[in-house]
């Protein structure tokens, strides 16, 4: 029996193009079941849920470093300067603002300040409220004067503000980059991701501009995220069945030892075949590294 059950037709007036390279994750657990669960086999018996955990638990490991899982939203920066982070944030990959070309620039993170919280003060500095330390009472905060001023600064080294990016002819200018760290030597702005109160913040350069934001999830966000792409499913199924074998007290160490050696070859098997590498591709790169190679 085919495993296509739609027309043509069907397909391309739908919704889901390219969805067969995928297998939702509840057909996943189904195989798996099949495969691993019964008599004679390497798992007797188990609940359905503990397998749906530890599939869950694997479709998070390899979504971080083996699937393409990474997203990419688009917004107008507001006079804010600031974003909030998606729903099904995890880590970012990189964040970037597109010029009127359509051409990505990247944008580096501010590592030389923070984003405190600022306790609300009087004119002499006193607290306006009774803060216990260690009861844990609730204190005033407002925003915080370090990234404020961060944010409206003209960054440079050491407040080192002669620095002219445009001209390298300039006489007082001869010299001075020499050992300047690469987070100054760049006009491309900052950001600071304030992970407590879940927004980004950005200098105020790029205040108006279109920040492009791509980044990470665990693809358990929603149903239709839970998929699997078929070149990684093998590589779910071993991760579940060494996890759910090394739960168990009665599993022999070698068992438990075979199956972590698979599942672990069977993750780079899947990196390998995602890493969607192209013989073509590869000489093109080479070709314009080194002149030696022609053909």
């Amino acid at each position: 029996m085919g495993l296509i059950n739609e027309t043509g037709s069907n397909y391309y007036s739908g919704n889901n193009l390219g969805g067969y390279q995928f297998t939702s994750l509840q057909n996943a657990i189904d195989q798996f079941m099949i495969a691993y669960v019964g008599e004679d086999k390497i798992i007797s018996r188990i609940k359905r849920q503990d397998v749906v955990f530890h599939a869950m638990r694997g479709m998070q490991e390899l979504s971080f470093d083996t699937f393409k899982s990474t997203k990419a939203l688009e917004i107008k920066l507001p006079n804010t300067l600031q974003m909030a982070l998606p729903q099904d944030y995890v880590n970012y990959v990189k964040l970037t603002y597109s010029d009127s070309n359509g051409v990505e620039h990247i944008i580096y993170p501010a590592r030389i300040t923070s984003n405190p919280e600022k306790i609300t003060q009087t004119t002499d500095n006193t607290i306006t409220n009774n803060y216990d330390f260690g009861g844990g009472t609730e204190i005033q905060t407002s925003d915080s004067d370090t990234w404020t001023n961060f944010q409206t600064s003209a960054l440079t080294e050491d407040d080192h503000t002669n620095f002219d990016y445009d001209d390298d002819l300039m006489d007082y200018n001869l010299g001075q980059r020499f050992g300047l760290d690469p987070q100054f030597a760049q006009t491309n702005g900052s950001f600071y991701i304030d992970e407590l109160r879940g927004k980004i913040h950005f200098s105020s350069n790029l205040s108006g501009l279109t920040i492009i934001l791509k980044y990470i999830s665990d693809s358990l966000g929603t149903d239709a995220e839970m998929q699997v792409h078929k070149f990684a499913e093998e590589a779910l199924y071993k991760y579940i069945a060494h996890a759910v074998l090394s739960t168990r007290a009665n599993v022999p160490i070698n068992t438990v030892l075979r199956f972590k050696k698979e599942a672990r070859a069977a993750k780079r098997t899947a990196k390998l075949r995602l890493s969607n590498i192209k013989l073509e591709e590869i000489t093109q790169i080479l070709r314009g590294k080194s002149k030696q190679i022609k053909h």
